[in-house]
C-alpha cells in the first residue's frame, strides 16, 4: 500500500484530505510533530476516520519538541484508535515500554524506526539496528537511510533477504534512493511512503502520491492480459480501490437461523409465528416446503394420509434436522412408521457420517435407498422410529447438525433426555439452535467442559465436551422475531474490502452466535481496517497492510474458501486449522480449495488438519508479476467456492470465468447483484 505523509495541516484540512483527496488516500501518516494538533484534536482525528492512520511524532533527526510531548501525543492517538504508531529507536527505553503496553491494550501496531540522515552505514550496522528495532517492540521494523549512490540503496534493500514479508520497511532517501521507495513493495514491505504532491515531500526522494499510484498501475498493466471482459474489475481498478460501494450493502438473512426458525414455527401450536427479515435462498425455501408438511401433520383431520415423504432440497442441515424430528413425530402418530427423505444436487453425494450410529442410540433406524454402497448412508434414505428418550454419549467430531436436530426433537417426547457430546465441533451452531428454541418456548440446559484455560477464556476451541439436559413434554409456542443477517455471506464482502478497497455492510449483528462472525477476528488478526457506526450498525472494511495469520476454523468450516483467498494476499505464511472438516461439504471442499489455489499460482499445501498458504500483498504481486492467474475455473457446484472465486477475481491477471455460478442460489441468490453494487464504478 501507499501511505501519504501529511504535515503542516490543521484538523479540518486533514479530515478534508482523507475524505476528498483525488486519488483517494489509502493510508496516511500524520506527522504530529509538524501538524498543529492538540491532544483533543488528535483524539478526534484518529477516532473519526476509517482510513488506516499512522501516528508519528519525531524528536530525533528531522523532528522537534520533547520526548514527553511526543509520548503524550502518541498515547492520545493510540487510545483514539490509531492503526499504527511510529516510535523512534532513540526514544527513552521506559517511554517505549509504556507505549508498547498501550499498543497491546488498544490493538495498535507498533513501528520501531531508525533514520540515518547522514548516509548509509555498513550492512552489519543495518542488521544490528534492525535487530534493536525488533527487540524493542517493533512489529514492523523501519530503516531509512540517505543514499549517495545506487550501491547504498541496494545495501539497505538487501535486508529484505533476512525478513519475512510484511515485517520490514527499508528504503533509501535522496535521489539515488528514489526507486527504492517503490522497489521495497516488490520485496515485501507492508507499505511505502509518498508525499501529497510534488512540493510537500517529507524527505528527499519521496514520490508524489499520484505519481506512485500511476507507477503501480503501469506495472499492473504491463503484466496483465491485454483482453479483459467488460465486467472484469481486476487489475488497475484493484490498485486504485477495486471495491468501493457508495451505499451500504444489505446482507441476506442467515439461513442457519432461518431454517431452524421455520421448522420450529411449523412445530408450534395455536397461532402463527412471524419471522421478519427473511430473504429467500434454496435451503430456506426447502425448509418452508417441509414446514407446510409439518403444519398439515399437526391437524390429522386435514391430512388424508400420514406423511411418509420429506424432500429437503440440497440442504445438509435440513436433512439432519428432519431425521430426529420425523422419528419423534412417528412416536406421536403424526407421521408414517417409515418416512423417506429425498434430496437433490450435491446433497446426494454427501455421506451422513455417524448418523446411523447416533440415531440407533435413540431406537431409530436409518436405511439407504436406491443403489447406495452398503453401510454408507446418504440421501435418499428412510427413517424408521420412533425416537426414544434416554441418556446417551455421542461424538461431535462429524459436526453439529444432527445434534441440533435432536435438540429440536427430544423436547416433543414424554420422557427426559441427556446428551453428552464429546469431541464437539461447530459448537456455535448448537447454541444457535438453543437460542432459536428459547424464542419458541423450549428450554434446554447446557454445560460445557474443558481445562483450566477453557474455564478462564471460554474459548469454544478449547471445549472438550458439552452436556445437554432436555425435559420432555414441552410444547413449541408461536414466536415473532427478526432473522439476523448472514455472516457467512458477509465474509466474502469483508475480505474483498480489506484486500481490494472499501465496503460497507448493513443488517449484521455483532453480538451474533453465528460461527462465521469469526471472520471479524481473523481480519483484525490479519491487520485489516474494520469499524462500525454506533448509531446505524453499519460495518466498514477498508484496505490496510495485511499480514499472515494463524486461525482455527474447526467451528466455522464454511469460512475456509474465502479465508484461503484472504491468506493469498497476506504477506507471509498463514496457517488454517480445521481442514479435515471439509470433505463432506457441497464439494470435497478441501480438495477444491487446494486445486483452485494451485491453479491460481498460490503456494498451498495441507498436512493432516492444517492448511498452509504462502501469501503476498497485492502490491507485491503486481510488481513481481504474480497476480492470481485468470482463466476458466470450476466452482465444484459449491456456492461458497463460487463466491470466493468471485472475490479472488479482483486480484487476478485476467478475467476468471466460473463454470457454475447458479449454485450461489443455495444460500445467497442475490450475490451477484450485490457484487455488482460493490464493484460499480462511480
Amino acid at each position: 500500500m501507499i501511505c501519504v505523509t501529511i504535515q503542516n495541516r490543521s484538523l479540518e484540512e486533514i479530515l478534508d484530505l482523507l475524505d476528498h483527496n483525488v486519488p483517494a488516500i489509502q493510508m496516511a501518516e500524520i506527522r504530529l510533530d509538524r501538524c498543529p494538533l492538540d491532544e483533543d484534536e488528535i483524539s478526534e482525528l484518529f477516532s473519526s476516520s476509517d482510513t488506516p492512520l499512522i501516528a508519528t511524532c519525531r524528536v530525533a533527526g528531522d523532528g522537534n519538541g520533547s520526548w514527553e510531548q511526543a509520548e503524550a501525543k502518541l498515547q492520545a492517538a493510540i487510545e483514539a484508535g490509531a492503526a499504527f504508531i511510529d516510535v523512534e529507536i532513540e526514544a527513552p527505553k521506559e517511554m517505549g515500554k509504556r507505549l508498547r503496553r498501550s499498543c497491546s491494550e488498544f490493538g495498535t501496531r507498533m513501528i520501531r524506526s531508525c533514520h540515518f540522515f547522514d548516509g548509509t552505514p555498513s550492512l552489519e550496522v543495518l542488521r544490528e539496528t534492525a535487530e534493536r528495532c525488533r527487540k524493542f517492540g517493533g512489529e514492523i521494523i523501519k530503516i531509512a537511510v540517505s543514499a549517495g549512490s545506487a550501491d547504498d540503496a541496494n545495501r539497505v534493500l538487501s535486508l529484505y533477504n533476512e525478513f519475512e514479508e510484511g515485517r520490514l520497511m527499508a528504503f533509501a532517501m535522496g535521489e539515488p534512493g528514489r526507486m527504492s521507495r517503490l522497489e521495497c513493495l516488490r520485496l515485501g514491505s507492508p507499505f511505502t511512503y509518498a508525499a501529497l504532491n510534488s512540493v510537500e515531500a517529507a524527505a528527499p526522494g519521496q514520490w508524489p502520491y499520484s505519481e506512485m499510484m500511476d507507477a503501480l498501475c503501469h506495472s499492473e498493466r504491463s503484466i496483465c492480459h491485454s483482453e479483459r471482459s467488460e465486467e472484469s474489475t481486476c487489475g488497475e481498478e484493484s490498485m486504485r480501490g477495486g471495491l468501493s460501494s457508495s451505499q451500504p450493502l444489505q446482507m441476506p438473512a442467515s439461513k442457519s437461523f432461518a431454517q431452524r426458525a421455520i421448522i420450529a414455527a411449523a412445530l408450534a401450536d395455536k397461532s402463527k409465528s412471524a419471522l421478519s427479515g427473511y430473504s429467500p435462498c434454496g435451503d430456506s425455501e426447502a425448509a418452508k416446503a417441509v414446514a407446510v408438511i409439518l403444519s398439515e401433520a399437526k391437524d390429522l383431520s386435514a391430512a388424508q394420509d400420514l406423511p411418509s415423504h420429506i424432500h429437503v432440497g440440497e440442504s445438509g442441515l435440513l436433512t439432519r434436522l428432519m431425521i430426529p424430528i420425523v422419528a419423534a413425530l412417528q412416536k406421536t402418530g403424526k407421521f408414517a412408521k417409515v418416512v423417506e427423505i429425498t434430496g437433490e444436487g450435491t446433497l446426494l453425494n454427501r455421506p451422513l457420517k455417524g448418523a446411523s450410529e447416533i440415531m440407533a442410540q435413540f431406537g431409530t433406524v436409518l436405511r439407504p435407498l436406491g443403489d447406495q454402497a452398503s453401510g454408507e448412508i446418504k440421501v435418499p434414505l428412510s427413517v424408521q422410529g420412533p425416537l426414544i428418550p434416554g441418556k446417551v454419549d455421542i461424538s461431535g467430531k462429524e459436526g453439529s447438525q444432527l445434534i441440533s436436530g435432536l435438540l429440536m426433537a427430544l423436547p416433543l417426547l414424554d420422557g427426559d433426555s441427556v446428551i453428552h457430546v464429546h469431541e464437539p465441533k461447530s459448537i456455535p451452531y448448537m447454541f444457535i439452535t438453543l437460542d432459536v428454541l428459547k424464542k419458541f418456548g423450549i428450554r434446554i440446559g447446557s454445560e460445557m467442559e474443558g481445562d483450566e484455560e477453557f474455564m478462564e477464556t471460554q474459548d469454544w476451541g478449547l471445549c472438550t465436551g458439552i452436556t445437554f439436559k432436555i425435559k420432555g413434554g414441552q410444547e413449541y409456542k408461536p414466536a415473532s422475531f427478526s432473522i439476523e443477517g448472514d455472516w457467512s455471506a458477509a465474509a466474502n464482502f469483508l475480505v474483498a474490502g480489506a484486500v481490494f478497497g472499501k465496503v460497507q455492510l448493513k443488517g449484521l449483528d455483532t453480538t451474533s452466535l453465528q460461527a462465521d462472525i469469526s471472520i471479524m477476528d481473523i481480519l483484525m488478526d490479519a491487520g485489516a481496517s474494520l469499524s462500525q457506526e454506533e448509531e446505524t450498525g453499519i460495518i466498514t472494511a477498508q484496505r490496510a497492510p495485511l499480514r499472515c495469520f494463524d486461525t482455527d476454523l474447526g467451528n466455522c468450516p464454511d469460512l475456509f474458501p474465502i479465508v484461503s483467498v484472504l491468506a493469498a494476499f497476506c504477506g507471509g505464511v498463514s496457517h488454517i486449522l480445521g481442514f479435515k472438516r471439509l470433505a463432506s461439504k457441497e464439494s470435497d471442499r478441501g480438495k477444491a480449495i487446494l486445486e483452485t489455489l494451485t491453479k491460481m499460482g498460490v503456494k498451498a499445501y495441507a498436512e493432516g488438519d492444517l492448511l498452509t498458504v504462502e501469501g503476498h500483498s497485492l502490491e507485491s504481486r503486481v510488481l513481481n508479476g504474480t497476480l492470481l492467474k485468470g482463466g476458466e475455473y470450476t466452482s465444484y457446484h459449491d456456492h461458497r467456492m463460487a463466491m470466493a472465486l468471485t472475490v479472488a477475481s479482483l486480484g487476478a491477471d485476467g478475467p476468471i470465468k466460473i463454470d457454475d455460478t447458479a449454485c450461489v442460489a443455495k444460500s445467497f441468490p442475490g450475490f451477484f447483484d450485490t457484487w455488482k453494487q460493490a464493484t460499480a464504478r462511480p
